[in-house]
Parts: structure tokens; C-alpha cells; sequence
């Protein structure tokens, strides 16, 4: 038990960081209650958190590297707790967006990076597949566990509990930081590429803001922007503008390594096979993993009603197996090959989405749907456990906590697509489906047809169906028709719900394409298979190897 203390610490950390997110989502609402706000400004909150952790989380991973990777991970820590803490007592939106958004989302920028890089130093051979399997493991339990915590105490108690809580969390992880162990440092200590650390963050915060946004400001129309652009939505030049800026990154790390002096990234890691398949495959997996938890609990709220904590009890199965199948199938890798695991997880999402698409009904099957969300979690756990490790162990001592940074902006990009991509397709899906539902139904007059019309040219959400039939009953449309516009959205609700998931489905299906470069049986993926292709880096510490069985 003495050697698994440091997971202990280190996944302690990786749960709170993750059900930190998933409890402010169910929040929303009492947050709009608590600080007599809209919920387009609480959103605002969650997506500057995002951004601040997309933006920064590279260069987090290179203080790592500069202070010391232990020392960075305690300093994050400490910068987390004290946002916590400034979240649960904030009086006003503009405290809560400093505590949570910005103070938050830069100590989580420092812990996960280290974390991620403590991980592989402190465990090797076998014990370091099962430890990234706890730790992927519990990354998904957060997710899940999430809803289902933050439901019962924002409904029974008050959201401020749970950071109050975190504060306590922070504060063992800190007094137990010995459990830690500390490495010694490198013999000389790279420097900070300041000018690469503004284009990484400037570009990454551009991309990511346009592509959370999409959902609000439209993909090409304009549907409720702050500005536009020659008459169009601005999302797309804030993408574009990111995509430049991150061009003259590229450039700039070009030409600092072409002068000997330290790149922010060392752009050559981006050649090895194994690391390049494993951050793909990353960010397609939380691609997945929140447009269907974006999409799940829509169903579950608003089409059956169900409260936050009612939502959590139902999105358990995932939690519970999900940390199951992340800690049994964490040694497997070393047998089988985590190609073949991963391709086997991705087939499971597979079969799961298609089965989640079959219980998408009026009335939920509660049996059907439970497994459906097990099989998913079965899925989601052989990936967990089996990316984390496939990204660390394809590098040197020296390149981890680079490699930390990398891993974790491509599991952010991955959250922010999945909620932006699958959301815009939801409500594009539900637009559609209702426009059609209620052009070829012949109880509804001409009249009522283009009252549907406008209403729905100034935007379409996806909201309760009393909220329809209330919007029906204010525009005077006699009870009939209100009857038909009422189960036409509803009819609409499923479409797009089931358009939605099916999307999740095409990913998945797409996901098999970038596994190529994942290590199959008997490779072990590591740095040297794949130095003569990623061209010179820094010399790196030997790592120990167990003997082949």
C-alpha cells in the first residue's frame, strides 16, 4: 500500500479538478437565483474557465520543467485552494468569475501538467499502467459523480458547500505532499520562451473562445453575437484568427530551436507516432465523453423532467463502471497492445451510442438506458486506461512535463468541441425537425405556420415543452393548435436529440482512423522506438525497463 501513496495525492487532485466542472454545470441555476443574473452570464463563467485553462496549460507544463515539477504541482494546488475558497464566499458574479474562472483555472493549468509528468516518475513497468488507469479512472468519475453530488447539495444544501470542500481537499493533498517523491533536478534548467508563451496562449484562448461560442454567437449567421463581421457571425474569423496566430507560433518555435535557444514546445515530439495517435486520440475521447454528457442530461432534465440529482443517479452506471474497467484492463496493455485496446474501447462506445440511440423515447426505459450508459462507461474506461500512459511513456524524464501540457490542451479542445460542435448540431437538428413537423401538419393554419416561422428566426432553444405551449398560448393560437405546435417541438426534441448522439456515433466511427500509431503488442510505444523520427531533443535521463516476459 506504501508504494501507491503518491496516487493517492496525485489522483486526489485529478477527481477534484474534473468534478469541479461537472458541479458548476448543475449549478447553473441557482447560481442565476443567488447573484439576480441571466444564464448567459453564468455560462460566460464556465467558458472563461475553459479558456483559461486551454490557454495556459502548455505553458503551466513548462514552469515544470523550470521550477521543478513537485514544486509547481503544490504551488497549483495552493493557487486552486485559494479560488476555492474566494468561490465559496463570493458576494458578487465578478468574485465568482475571479475565484473560479481565472484563479481556478490557472492553479488547474499548473497541477495537471505535473501531475500528469509525477505520475510517470513515480511508478514504472506494470504499476505505471495501472496508476494512469486510477488516474484516467477517476478523471471520469468526477465527470460523473459530479452531477450527481453537486445535484444534491445545490438542491438540499448550497453549491457554496462543495468549494468549501475543495478548500478541505486542497489542504490534505498539500500536508500530504510527502508522499510525493522528489526527483532531482536537471543539470541545467531550461529557460521561458516568453514570446512563444503569448502566441500559445493567444492562439489557444482564440480558438477555443470562437469555437464555445459557436453555440451563441451561430457558425455563419448571426444569431446573437456582440458584433459581426461584414454581416456575418464572427465565429469563424475568431477561430481563423487563433489558427494565424498559432501559425506564428509555429514559426517563432521554428526558429528559436534553429538558434539553440528553448522553445516553449519542442515541435519534433509532434513526429513520434505513438505520442501523435495518443493526443488525437485524447481529444477525440473527450470529444465524445462531453457532447454526450452535454446531450444526456438535456434528455434527462428537460424531455423527462428529472431534477440535478435525479440526472446524477442516472449517469452513475458510467461512473461506476468506467473505474472499473479503467483499473481491470490497466495491465492489459503490456499483453495486448493498447492499439488493440483502444480499438476495441472506441467499438464498445460504438455499440453503446447506438444502443443510448434506441432508448431516446417519450417515456425513458429506465433498464435499457442504464445499460446503455454501463456499456458506455465500460468504453470510456478502457480508453482511460491505456491513453495516459501511451502519452508519457513516449517520451524521456526530461520531455514530461511538456508532454503533460500537451496532453491536457488536447483533452480541453476536445471538452470545448464536444460541448460547442454536438450543442450547435443539437439545436440546428432541432430547428430543422421542428420547421419540417410543423410545415406538414394540417391541423395548424397558415396563420399559425408563420407565427411559428418568426418566432423561429429569432432563435430556437431547447427548453420544456410547458415553455412552448405557454409561448403558443400568448401568441392566441386557438387550443389545437397549441396541442399540435406543443407536440411538434416535442417530436422535434427527440430528433435533434437523437441527431446529437448520432454525431457522437460518426466521431467514435472516425476515431479508428487516428489508433494507426498507437504501440500494438509488444512495442512499447517509448521514446527511443520513435527518436529516429522525431529528430533531435534534449537529452533525456535513461529509464529503467522491467524485462520482457
Amino acid at each position: 500500500m506504501k508504494k501507491w501513496r503518491a496516487l493517492i495525492v496525485l489522483g486526489t487532485a485529478q477527481f477534484l479538478m474534473v468534478l469541479d466542472t461537472s458541479v458548476m454545470n448543475v449549478s447553473i441555476s441557482q447560481l442565476v437565483e443567488d447573484f439576480d443574473t441571466e444564464v448567459t452570464a453564468i455560462q460566460a463563467v464556465i467558458t472563461l474557465y475553459a479558456l483559461v485553462m486551454a490557454a495556459f496549460m502548455i505553458i503551466g507544463g513548462r514552469f515544470g520543467d523550470i521550477l521543478g515539477r513537485r514544486r509547481v504541482f503544490l504551488i497549483g494546488m495552493t493557487v486552486y485552494g485559494v479560488g476555492s475558497g474566494l468561490t465559496a464566499v463570493a458576494p458578487t458574479l465578478w468574485v465568482l468569475t475571479l475565484g473560479w474562472s481565472i484563479i481556478e483555472g490557472l492553479g488547474a493549468a499548473l497541477v495537471l501538467p505535473s501531475m500528469a509528468a509525477l505520475v510517470a516518475e513515480s511508478y514504472r513497468g506494470r504499476d505505471r499502467s495501472v496508476a494512469y488507469g486510477v488516474v484516467g479512472g477517476l478523471a471520469g468519475a468526477g465527470i460523473a459523480v459530479g452531477p450527481l453530488l453537486g445535484g444534491w447539495v445545490t438542491t438540499y444544501l448550497t453549491w457554496r458547500l462543495v468549494f468549501a470542500g475543495e478548500v478541505v481537499v486542497v489542504l490534505a493533498v498539500l500536508l500530504l505532499r510527502r508522499a510525493i517523491p522528489e526527483t532531482p533536478p536537471p543539470s541545467r534548467r531550461p529557460g521561458l520562451d516568453v514570446v512563444g508563451a503569448v502566441l500559445s496562449a493567444a492562439g489557444l484562448g482564440l480558438g477555443v473562445l470562437g469555437v464555445l461560442q459557436s453555440g451563441t454567437w451561430g457558425w455563419v449567421e448571426p444569431r446573437n453575437p456582440p458584433f459581426t463581421v461584414f454581416g456575418f457571425s464572427p465565429t469563424l474569423f475568431v477561430i481563423g484568427a487563433g489558427v494565424v496566430i498559432l501559425f506564428l507560433f509555429r514559426v517563432w518555435e521554428e526558429r528559436r530551436e534553429a538558434q539553440g535557444a528553448d522553445p516553449l514546445v519542442h515541435l519534433a515530439l509532434f513526429n513520434r507516432p505513438a505520442l501523435r495517435s495518443g493526443l488525437m486520440t485524447l481529444l477525440s475521447q473527450n470529444l465524445i465523453l462531453l457532447g454526450l454528457f452535454f446531450t444526456i442530461p438535456l434528455y434527462l432534465q428537460v424531455v423527462q423532467g428529472l431534477d440535478a440529482f435525479e440526472t446524477g443517479l442516472r449517469l452513475l452506471p458510467v461512473s461506476i463502471t468506467m473505474l472499473a474497467a479503467s483499473l481491470g484492463a490497466a495491465r492489459l496493455g503490456r499483453r495486448l497492445g493498447p492499439r488493440r485496446i483502444v480499438r476495441t474501447a472506441l467499438l464498445l462506445l460504438l455499440a453503446a451510442i447506438i444502443w443510448l440511440l434506441g432508448t431516446i423515447d417519450p417515456v425513458i426505459d429506465d433498464a435499457q438506458f442504464f445499460s446503455a450508459m454501463a456499456l458506455l462507461g465500460v468504453g470510456m474506461g478502457l480508453l482511460a486506461s491505456q491513453l495516459g500512459n501511451v502519452v508519457q511513456s513516449s517520451v524521456g524524464e526530461l520531455e514530461r512535463s511538456e508532454v503533460g501540457g500537451l496532453q491536457f490542451t488536447a483533452q480541453n479542445l476536445g471538452s470545448a468541441l464536444g460541448t460547442a460542435l454536438i450543442g450547435s448540431l443539437l439545436i440546428g437538428a432541432l430547428a430543422q425537425a421542428f420547421t419540417t413537423q410543423v410545415e406538414n401538419d394540417p391541423r395548424l393554419s397558415e396563420e399559425a405556420r408563420a407565427q411559428t416561422s418568426v418566432a423561429l428566426e429569432a432563435g430556437i432553444s431547447f427548453v420544456p415543452t410547458d415553455q412552448v405551449r405557454s409561448a403558443a398560448e400568448s401568441a392566441g393560437l386557438p387550443p389545437h393548435e397549441v396541442d399540435a405546435v406543443t407536440e411538434s417541438y416535442a417530436s422535434a426534441q427527440l430528433d435533434g436529440l437523437k441527431a446529437a448522439i448520432l454525431a457522437t456515433g460518426g466521431i467514435t466511427l472516425l476515431s479508428l482512423l487516428v489508433t494507426r500509431g498507437l504501440p500494438g503488442a509488444g512495442e512499447t510505444g517509448g521514446a527511443g522506438r520513435d527518436r529516429a523520427a522525431a529528430g533531435p531533443t534534449p537529452p533525456e535521463t535513461p529509464e529503467p525497463t522491467e524485462p520482457r516476459p
